[in-house]
């Protein structure tokens, strides 16, 4: 356990680096440190003194075996989440973390009282990885040539102590001899005796000199021999990397060889359209487990038309019409853009970043924006909203059973602009907002709020003149894991229907985004989402499946079971988050009947299905300007009148979307280095305020609240008014200022 309060001045040894500052303190315990990719984090015993961060596997190889070194006099300290620190010198960086939050702040308080300390210590370059343990002949040598420097050096100091002690004696004698002041036989003696000590002195400083010369030569050699073992130890490193990147390629071949026999599938079921442009050779296939069918759909045939006549006719209109594609998203009452400047070729290594962020939290690392497409965060929330049809046409249904489907198909729509979209959304300013205002076009206004800076969350509010008002609180966790990266979004998003009062509840599911490494990048959604109707108690079950290249299902495969509030089905749902879905209604049922392991063998006879939801296709020369649909080419559009919080007036933003992205780096490293010192600013003030014993003031959004829903007992925020106010009476001067 970690002590920094129990501190000892160390004093100057000859085996002691840093020996020439004193009085710093010195702290013990175990951490847990990142090695690699296969082994994650690992047990080590980490060492804090004079300066020098040091640790090794275990207590017992402090005696032989140091692990790796960081001087606190270079090294900036980063205190994560979660009990996580991050120390960084030269270049290098050490990523710990510790067993608990009050472990965590020792180390934190004695690492930065070390760090004030240690101003003048000497930068040490010792490698930082966790390499295998030394060979037996090469710790001998190293522990013989220890050995030889502080015998000699216990030398030099017998030498000093002799010259001192001879150097007084001389004075003496000298002293005595210019007392004298005629030839004596006394004077005679005193000669006699200086020219004694005189001898003596010339002997000793002789022989301190050959001793210093002796150290030296023997430092000087070992200096050359650590440096040829450091540079070899770099040389290694450097060819383990290339190794693991050459494996990654390697496994890569191995797959696309695996998958170049084509699987004959029963059925003759044609692929749907764009397989063709979304995979290809490079293709990284998660290999999922094939799982049992939740139930089994029949359609009805025409020997049981009679008995289902009836079952059509009572079907609401609204919900029989099928989704037409002769209405695109086009028919707007303002002429907006239908085009962006074509996407830079730039080239990049992305294993050259990514290899020292597996681990880390994705809205924590700082990229340059070849990874980002130019939108924010807040827009991609907005876009959930290129389908709003679906709402409008179900807040006209009047059934509720026939509304969840719609409902549930507006929850898959969202994911279906992200099949090619693999660039990363810019992480919104702490304050920053967007609004679309969409009433003349569809009915709807939207506004957005960066709620949160770490974790990073953001609010959405969004009301429609035909019926309806959403709204969401979203906070995104995302990591990298080295081949992949996972965007979990959390928080609910609500919907609430005018008329009828009914209240439907969803959340999201996982965002994977495949090939970091090598190949081509390709995305996947997995997971569940229960939507539940809080009004009728009405439910439905989505399941996005794994993509897995030996299934027999269709590639980005959604299913789903709507149920009234006595858990009996009544619609079925399938199609693709990616292109179209379909429901079908439910007319016979047998099997189970009765909880869910009855309910997983129950096979359901339909009606023949129908279009619900179909993808509108993308614009033309989409490749080049990102993928974007319809909708996101006008997301970033230059709007009047907005707030000067507004993503639109995002620098970086804009220029990323310009083309010229060296200035959009240049311009993202400002803001994002802004951001942080506000924030650091905060930190202080909230620890003097605790120290004071002051009430804290924390952030505040400007226009979101937080507060509890009475239906689904959920916390979270939601619009407070006057946005749109001040958009109209042109009154920012409650806005911060952001960029």
């Amino acid at each position: 356990m970690c002590e920094p309060g129990n501190v000892r001045t160390s004093l100057p040894s000859p085996t002691s680096p840093g020996s020439q500052v004193q009085g710093l303190g010195t702290c013990k315990g175990w951490l847990f440190k990142w090695t690699n990719y296969l082994k994650g984090y690992q047990r080590r015993w980490f060492v804090l003194s004079n300066g020098l961060l040091s640790y090794y596997r275990t207590q017992a190889d402090m005696a032989h075996t140091c692990r790796g070194t960081l001087s606190l006099a270079t090294t900036h300290i980063e205190v994560g989440d979660h009990c996580h620190l991050v120390l960084s010198s030269g270049g290098r960086s050490y990523y710990l973390k510790a067993s608990s939050e009050g472990e965590c702040q020792r180390w934190i308080s004695a690492l930065q009282q070390a760090k004030a300390n240690t101003t003048h210590l000497t930068h040490h370059s010792d490698d930082s990885g966790d390499e295998g343990p030394v060979s037996q002949a090469e710790r001998t040598l190293t522990q013989g040539a220890l050995k030889t420097l502080v015998s000699k050096l216990e030398d030099l100091s017998t030498c000093n102590e002799l010259i001192g002690k001879h150097g007084a004696a001389l004075q003496r004698s000298l002293g005595e001899f210019e007392e004298l002041h005629g030839p004596t036989d006394g004077a005679s003696d005193k000669l006699k005796a200086v020219n004694e000590r005189a001898a003596l002195f010339r002997i000793t400083c002789n022989a301190m000199v050959n001793a210093c010369r002796d150290f030296l030569d023997l430092a000087e050699l070992q200096s050359r021999r650590w440096h040829r073992a450091l540079q070899h130890e770099r040389e290694q490193r450097h060819h383990l990397e290339e190794t693991i990147e050459q494996l990654a390629k390697q496994h890569n071949c191995l797959e696309r060889a695996l998958r170049d026999p084509p699987i004959t599938r029963q059925g003759g079921a044609e692929q749907t359209e764009g397989d063709e442009s979304d995979e290809d050779d490079n293709t990284e296939f998660f290999d999922a487990m094939e799982e049992s069918p939740a139930f089994i759909t029949v359609t009805s045939t025409e020997h049981n038309q009679n008995r289902l006549s009836s079952s059509r006719q009572s079907m609401s209109g609204v919900l029989a019409t099928d989704w037409s594609q002769e209405n695109p998203p086009g028919q707007l009452r303002r002429a907006r853009r239908t085009c962006i400047p074509d996407k830079p070729n730039y080239s990049l290594n992305l294993w050259s970043i990514m290899k020292n962020c597996i681990g880390k939290e994705l809205s924590k690392i700082p990229m340059p924006v070849n990874f980002n497409e130019p939108l924010s965060m807040l827009q991609r929330l907005t876009e959930d909203l290129e389908y709003s049809e679906l709402l409008d046409r179900a807040a006209n249904c009047s059934s509720s059973l026939e509304q969840m489907c719609l409902v549930s198909a507006f929850s898959v729509s969202s994911y279906s602009t992200t099949v090619h979209r693999t660039g990363k959304p810019f992480n919104p300013l702490l304050g920053e907002t967007y609004e679309l205002d969409r009433l003349e076009d569809y009915g709807y206004r939207s506004l957005c709020e960066q709620v949160s800076h770490h974790p990073p969350a953001a609010a959405h509010h969004v009301i429609s003149q035909r019926g309806w008002t959403l709204w969401q609180d979203i906070t995104i966790d995302s990591k990298f894991r080295g081949k992949y990266i996972s965007v979990m979004p959390r928080g609910n998003i609500h919907l609430q229907f005018h008329s009828s009062g009914n209240h439907y509840v969803w959340g999201k599911v996982t965002s994977t985004v495949h090939n970091i490494i090598v190949g081509k990048l390709w995305i996947d959604q997995s997971g569940d989402i229960e939507i539940v109707n809080h009004q009728t108690k009405d439910t439905c079950h989505l399941k996005f499946s794994p993509y897995s290249y030996f299934s027999r299902d269709s590639p980005r495969k959604v299913t789903g079971v709507v149920m009234d509030g006595d858990d009996t089905a009544h619609y079925i749902l399938s199609g693709t988050w990616d292109d179209k879905m379909d429901y079908a209604k439910i007319v016979d049922r047998s099997g189970g009947c009765g909880g869910p392991e009855a309910r997983q063998k129950t096979v359901y006879q339909t009606l023949p299905p129908k279009l619900l939801w179909k993808k509108y296709p993308l614009p033309e020369n989409a490749e080049n300007m990102h993928y974007f649909s319809s909708m996101a080419l006008t997301l970033n559009e230059p709007e009047d009148a907005v707030a000067p919080t507004d993503s639109r007036l995002r620098p970086d933003q804009r220029l990323m979307e310009a083309g010229l992205w060296d200035e959009a780096n240049a311009q993202k490293q400002r803001l994002e280095e802004g951001q942080r010192l506000d924030r650091r600013k905060r930190e202080a003030q909230t620890t003097l305020a605790v120290e004071e014993g002051r009430h804290i003031e924390r952030y505040l959004p400007l226009w979101f609240e937080k507060r509890s829903d009475p239906d689904s007992g959920d916390s979270s925020y939601v619009y407070r008014g006057g946005y749109w106010e001040a958009k109209e009476s042109q009154d920012w001067s409650q806005c911060p200022k952001v960029f």
